[in-house]
């Protein structure tokens, strides 16, 4: 396999993942990361978050958004939760995500709307909001 690891775009995602989903998450899973998984994590670092996030044309909090609505469209409810946090981080509010949510239950299914809340609760009490 030939080596495409891209150490500045490694770097930038870096800072931008650690800023979004917290130091401690992303070093947790860096430091789990094997020999089996860590390309990966490598890979997913630079290119989502190094070059998919690593731009000023859209700000941190509406990317965030974004990701909520499509994430929750794909019903990744792991990842849902995991950019729930992060979107609070970025400055997303409480009324925002409740938004968001209404736009995925209609073009999503009800279903999918409730297991949004669901989660976003979950992630709302965790950080007293």
């Amino acid at each position: 396999m030939p080596d495409t690891f891209n150490e500045d775009l490694f770097l930038k995602g870096l800072e931008q993942r650690k800023a979004t989903l917290g130091p401690e998450y992303v070093e947790k899973n860096l430091a789990a990361a094997d020999d089996f998984t860590r390309p990966f994590q490598e890979a997913m670092t630079a290119w989502c978050w190094g070059f998919g996030w690593g731009d000023d044309v859209i700000a941190p909090k509406t990317r965030s958004m974004m990701n909520l609505a499509m994430i929750g469209a794909l019903g990744k409810m792991h990842e849902w939760e995991i950019h729930c946090r992060g979107a609070l981080n970025n400055g997303v509010t409480k009324e925002e995500i409740r938004a968001i949510i209404h736009v995925i239950a209609i073009y999503c299914g009800v279903p999918q709307g409730v297991e949004c809340f669901r989660t976003a609760k979950k992630v709302l009490e965790e950080n007293d909001i």
